[in-house]
């Protein structure tokens, strides 16, 4: 599994990385700009991620407005729904409104508050066929 951690929180970052590390490369980004430019380059290399874990609140740009430039550059690379990354949104912020415009109106895949429980993500992963 190749997965992009977008986390402006340092902690946070560092916590996700070592989480994920034991399933494979990980990469990470401090916002949302850092995040579509990674997510591009990989994409032209031809090593697209398999996830990206994304805080949604985070400086120069948030996560849903991130996960809208996701989408369109799948979209434009005429990558095929099944096929797209998926996106877990990782947030403080646990109030529907979130929630609704994170994975209906954003294209996540999953949705996970803070603080992150181990096997609240594990569980997501496995569900996501990312992890056995």
């Amino acid at each position: 599994m190749r997965a992009l951690i977008v986390e402006d929180e340092f902690t946070s970052r560092k916590l996700l990385w070592a989480l994920l590390a034991d399933f494979g490369e990980c990469d990470t980004a401090r916002d949302g700009v850092e995040c579509v430019a990674q997510f591009r380059q990989a994409l032209a290399q031809g090593a697209p991620y398999d996830l990206v874990c994304m805080d949604i609140m985070m400086p120069n740009m948030d996560g849903h407005q991130a996960l809208k430039e996701l989408r369109a550059i799948e979209q434009e690379a005429g990558t095929l729904p099944p096929d797209e990354v998926k996106v877990i949104m990782v947030t403080a912020l646990n109030d529907p409104k979130t929630v609704v415009r994170a994975y209906y109106k954003g294209g996540a895949t999953a949705y996970l508050p803070k603080p992150i429980e181990v096997e609240s993500l594990y569980a997501i992963l496995r569900d996501l066929g990312l992890i056995e």
